[in-house]
């Protein structure tokens, strides 16, 4: 019988910030959707010490997968070690670490191990994880760096924010109707056309034009990672041309006296895009302004249909 494949791989990168930061980037999973273009999100399932549990949805060639993960933070070696739990097909079992080491203060370099077996050790399938592991692993280096060296920048492009409206029915009814989004173009006035797969129950990919004031579309494609009955979570892939990416939150929190449902965004500008949208002389404030407002808007008005929908059934 011949011994298990397993692969052993590292990629590098050096980064203009020190150490320090970029080790608590990458500590706190909620930074992953932001920095690393594969991430779509992790929720952190438990945690004790520097050890936790963290599920990931992610994108591996274009395809999306989920999987359980254990990690060990070490902050003083300023190290972080994963190993999948329980890995999704074909990668039978995947592990690794995150290094990160200090070149100068202000310079670092960020070495990503990975070893990795395929499911019955087979060859086509071992070749496919090499390509997945390959490209993500390239692609998240270079979002992390980019993103760290930003973070050090003096433009403030990256911001959050949330809209928040009161609900008199159940967290249940409120969500249905954000869940429901392939009914979106019949209940919200400035949704075109909507076009939603679920291949998997709670991951969907919502491809949609949206209606501008000036009459104008868009379309926007996200993936959206849904917990019944109380938050559904989204990261946009085809993104406006004033946005570099945009992450988001609905959530849905029951009491006694109704609903606070919430709509949280961040957003990281894409600058290179503000004069044409904008004009010459526009700034990065008034871009700001300008997608959060834009962004506030839909919300508010979905987040509105939603409160009627709810209190019409209560």
């Amino acid at each position: 019988m011949s011994e298990p494949v397993t692969r052993q791989v590292e990629h590098t990168i050096t980064v203009a910030a020190p150490a320090q930061a970029v080790y608590a980037l990458i500590a706190e999973v909620g930074n992953w959707p932001r920095i690393f273009p594969p991430t779509l999100y992790v929720d952190q399932v438990e945690r004790s010490g520097d050890s936790e549990r963290i599920r990931i949805w992610a994108t591996a060639n274009g395809v999306a997968k989920n999987w359980t993960s254990r990690r060990v933070l070490d902050p003083r070696n300023l190290r972080v070690a994963f190993r999948q739990e329980v890995s999704a097909p074909p990668v039978a079992e995947m592990g690794g670490d995150w290094i990160i080491e200090p070149l100068s203060p202000g310079e670092s370099r960020v070495r990503l191990l990975h070893d990795y077996r395929a499911v019955d050790d087979d060859l086509e399938s071992l070749a496919w994880i090499d390509q997945a592991v390959d490209r993500n692993s390239r692609s998240e280096l270079s979002a992390l760096k980019e993103n760290v060296e930003r973070a050090h920048a003096s433009q403030d492009v990256t911001f959050s924010f949330e809209d928040t409206v009161r609900i008199s029915g159940s967290a249940k009814d409120a969500y249905d109707f954000i869940n429901e989004a392939h009914l979106w173009s019949e209940r919200l006035p400035h949704v075109a056309t909507v076009r939603l797969t679920e291949d998997e129950p709670g991951l969907q990919l919502l491809e949609m034009d949206t209606r501008a004031k000036d009459r104008s579309t868009h379309t926007t494609k996200s993936y959206r990672v849904c917990f019944p009955h109380h938050r559904i979570a989204y990261k946009q892939i085809t993104l406006p041309a004033l946005m570099s990416l945009h992450t988001g939150v609905w959530t849905f929190l029951e009491d006694v006296g109704g609903v606070t449902a919430t709509s949280q965004h961040t957003v990281v500008l894409n600058t290179a895009n503000i004069a044409a949208v904008l004009g010459a002389s526009a700034t990065v404030e008034e871009a700001r302004e300008y997608v959060h407002t834009a962004l506030s808007t839909n919300s508010l008005a979905t987040l509105n249909h939603a409160k009627a929908y709810a209190e019409g059934r209560s």
